[in-house]
């Protein structure tokens, strides 16, 4: 039971974020999505699956920061376990990096909110850097902004 409250905890948080839809996730639980991506997914075991580009992945690997997917290990999703309630903290940290990466395309002014948000999420510059594929480049007002 007390799996299904940290794992409703998680659903609260990341449902109250700008642009985050709500969706039953095919295979149980509770999906966030960005527009049309899948932030990730909660199930009410407490399991948490994030899909995030390769090497973001493998950073939060090799720093011990989640762990394979158990069903696709292979790809670029990651899983984690809520038991406590620092894991709830952990899993929104993970999340939030998950829904930075569409947030950044969309952003007004991207480098601003990559900084901003790096330091509320206390991002090592690895991260940062692994992050800036997703900041729009600022251009010339009679041009449209390209995603980097």
């Amino acid at each position: 039971m007390k799996t299904m409250k940290q794992a409703d905890a998680l659903a609260q948080a990341v449902s109250a974020w700008p642009q985050i839809s709500v969706h039953p996730h095919r295979f149980g639980g509770t999906e966030f999505r960005f527009g049309s991506a899948e932030v990730g997914h909660v199930h009410s075991n407490g399991i948490v699956d994030i899909p995030f580009p390769r090497q973001i992945r493998d950073e939060l690997l090799s720093q011990n920061l989640a762990k394979e997917h158990r069903w696709v290990p292979n790809s670029g999703w990651i899983t984690f376990h809520l038991r406590t309630q620092p894991d709830v903290d952990h899993a929104l940290w993970l999340m939030r990096i998950s829904y930075l990466r569409y947030a950044l395309k969309q952003a007004a002014d991207s480098r601003e909110l990559l900084a901003r948000e790096s330091q509320v999420l206390r991002l090592s510059p690895r991260f940062q850097a692994l992050l800036e594929p997703f900041v729009v480049r600022t251009v010339k007002p009679d041009q449209e902004p390209v995603s980097a």
